[in-house]
């Protein structure tokens, strides 16, 4: 899958002394439902892990990239609001409980627009916000209102430019139902076995070559061959 990413930036004028470098935020939203259990949640907790020890030792995507966590289960959680890959710590995530996707969506995206908010107080330039969604089962509140609701934020959002949604399918996910969330021209990708790690090194050149970009410039994304599959 490739794509070409655009640029956008705040109307305010006034920068932050300490880090005036535009930002690029992406919300991790993680499926840690009972059925995570076992290799799947240690897998994803040293790729996590991962993700945020890389970009941290790149000099630019630390200073440009934020990173929030958002986590369902038990409940929805957010498990780290945004901040650099230098500063974020993540607790060890624990599978168990129901699939609140919609709910977590919901939560997310409240998240990011608040950080979008504080952007534009401080004048900083932002990419368009990222939302990276890992499930392996299917929403359990998919007669709710958030469902309704993240559906809505989701495809308004990717149609008006506003946010960047990726929808990721492990072991036996409903990708149909996974699809219905994700914006029909961005289908969900289908994580091959338990290819965490490869995975967040693709989001890692990402967002890397994303932050790494001036105004009014475009990136191709990578192909996902490596970590994603496609059914026969």
């Amino acid at each position: 899958m490739n794509e070409q990413i655009p640029y956008t930036n705040s109307l305010a004028s006034i920068q932050i002394a300490s880090n005036p470098e535009p930002r690029c935020a992406c919300a991790l939203v993680l499926d840690i439902s009972g059925s995570m259990s076992g290799d799947a949640i240690a897998e994803l907790n040293e790729a996590v892990q991962c993700l945020i020890n890389d970009l941290a030792a790149e000099a630019l995507a630390s200073k440009r990239v934020e990173i929030s966590v958002v986590t369902f289960g038990e409940s929805v959680e957010l498990v780290s609001d945004f901040t650099s890959p230098r500063q974020l710590v993540i607790p060890k995530l624990e599978a168990g409980g129901g699939t609140p996707m919609g709910e977590a969506v919901v939560k997310a995206a409240s998240v990011l627009e608040a950080r979008k908010e504080e952007y534009k107080r401080a004048g900083l330039q932002y990419f368009r916000p990222w939302m990276f969604l890992i499930t392996d089962g299917e929403p359990t509140d998919e007669d709710s209102a958030y469902w309704r609701e993240a559906v809505r934020i989701v495809h308004d959002g990717d149609s008006k430019g506003r946010l960047l949604f990726f929808g990721v399918a492990v072991g036996g996910a409903n990708q149909v139902r996974l699809d219905q969330l994700c914006p029909p021209k961005r289908p969900s990708q289908k994580l091959r076995g338990l290819r965490f790690r490869e995975m967040f090194l693709w989001l890692t050149r990402t967002l890397t070559s994303v932050s790494s970009l001036n105004p009014g410039q475009t990136v191709q994304l990578p192909s996902t061959n490596g970590w994603s599959q496609i059914d026969a």
